[in-house]
């Protein structure tokens, strides 16, 4: 095990992920930037290096300044979190290079899984279901473009094979719109991340969407931990997550685990990811994996017991993984409800400094934050600041366990997004269960304030 971990990360993450290093005796280093000078973890820390201004592109995306830091406080590894540089290659490769260990997977995994197409093409060999679409990067001829949205049937969707979160996309329902549509996003696609390359897929009209949580080691192991549904969305970005999926069958569900574990073991895949699908009358379809620990990985721990991110350490410490997919059983049902500091509406966002935080508990609560009174909410990042949790033995404990601790939580000083919660806890459709990825939106539009 190692003895000292750098946590080139901020916010809530970077608390949890201090946490789980406490918690295995490991000395841990957090990186700061000015603005998060009187952060929590920074105070609870063995060591905190400040790196530089506010800007994340002069600090907490600073490749040189996290390195050198991991040099002079003799760290051994390195842990990303999530956002920033977690999923960079050359970041990875960099942290291996200088003689660290990057804790996630290899350099090639996160290249590999990060360009859209060569991870769609890595999936197919892998026997992991996919939109139907183009076969790779969409050509340079507009009849052979035409011919292939043909083949798949309109409408289509058009992405960037270097996106994700949500951006580098556009959905084509004609064919008169197409070409234009795909010269747009190429171009959008080269200005955003430097690769024009774009490619094709059958527009689902009103999937779920539902991701499978997997652990690898490097012994050759993998074992995917249940799903999650995080179909509550507004423009790509999840607002509420919970585990199991409701209303999925367990023969389905175990199918398409069971072959997201295969296809690590497959491609040699070490740590923690997530395969992200769409899921539309009965049917999975993979559309992106992060190589990543997910901002929703503790409704996965609260049904499992497992801690992810203590598994992410051991496994980057070479241990094998303590338990096979026979010893693996989710129990009861858990929610997340993200916490932003943002207008509950007009989603406009509200730093400042919260003149009284006043988490909730109970029975089956969790609060992973780092705020707290007097604490000053910055502008510069994103605008998450903490995640509510809960376990119940039923879908319907956990869903009353969560109107309560929305109840009991006090923020004073800024907006947040806890009414919008508190709303759609009570919302007939959402108890129901099953809502699909535009269901969010179209709430919205009918609750306009």
């Amino acid at each position: 095990m190692f003895k000292k971990i750098l946590i080139a990360n901020r916010g809530e993450i970077a608390l949890r992920i201090q946490r789980a290093c406490r918690e295995l005796g490991v000395k841990s280093v957090v990186v700061y930037s000015e603005a998060d000078r009187d952060a929590k973890y920074v105070k609870l820390a063995d060591e905190a290096v400040c790196i530089g201004p506010a800007a994340s592109t002069l600090s907490y995306l600073s490749m040189p300044a996290i390195i050198a830091t991991a040099e002079v406080t003799d760290a051994e590894a390195i842990h990303p979190g999530y956002g920033f540089l977690s999923e960079n290659a050359d970041f990875a490769e960099r942290v291996e290079q200088s003689g660290f260990t990057f804790i996630g997977p290899t350099p090639e995994s996160i290249r590999m899984m990060g360009d859209k197409v060569s991870a769609k093409q890595a999936m197919i060999r892998a026997g992991v279901p996919c939109v139907p679409g183009s076969e790779g990067a969409l050509p340079e001829d507009p009849k052979e473009i035409i011919k292939i949205a043909r083949t798949v049937g309109y409408p289509v969707i058009i992405k960037a094979a270097g996106g994700g979160g949500g951006r580098g996309m556009r959905v084509v329902h004609t064919e008169a719109a197409l070409v234009n549509a795909v010269q747009m996003t190429r171009t959008e696609a080269g200005a955003a991340f430097g690769n024009p390359e774009v490619y094709m897929e059958k527009f689902l009209e009103n999937p779920r969407h539902v991701e499978i949580q997997i652990l690898a080691d490097t012994h050759k192991s993998a074992v995917w931990l249940g799903e999650r549904d995080c179909s509550m969305q507004r423009r790509h970005q999840k607002i509420l997550e919970e585990a199991p999926a409701p209303g999925i069958p367990r023969r389905v569900i175990e199918k398409i685990g069971d072959r997201c574990a295969a296809a690590c073991r497959k491609m040699n895949y070490r740590g923690a990811g997530t395969f992200e699908f769409l899921y539309e009358n009965g049917e999975f379809y993979f559309i992106e994996m992060n190589t990543r620990v997910q901002v929703e990985h503790p409704v996965t721990e609260m049904v499992t017991g497992i801690d992810i991110v203590q598994m992410q350490i051991k496994v980057a410490a070479g241990e094998k993984l303590p338990f096979t997919q026979r010893n693996i059983v989710m129990r009861g049902h858990s929610i997340e409800c993200r916490i932003n500091a943002e207008d509950p509406f007009k989603f406009t966002p509200s730093p400042g400094r919260i003149t009284m935080w006043h988490a909730p508990g109970g029975p089956g609560v969790r609060v992973d934050s780092h705020v707290y009174s007097n604490y000053v909410v910055p502008p510069h990042y994103d605008s998450m600041i903490g995640k509510i949790i809960v376990h119940g033995d039923t879908r319907e404990q956990a869903l009353a366990r969560m109107r309560i601790a929305l109840s009991e939580t006090v923020v004073e000083g800024i907006l947040t997004n806890i009414p919008l919660h508190r709303e759609l806890m009570v919302d007939a459709k959402f108890i129901e269960g099953g809502t699909n990825i535009h269901y969010l939106e179209g709430w919205m539009s009918q609750h306009k304030r």
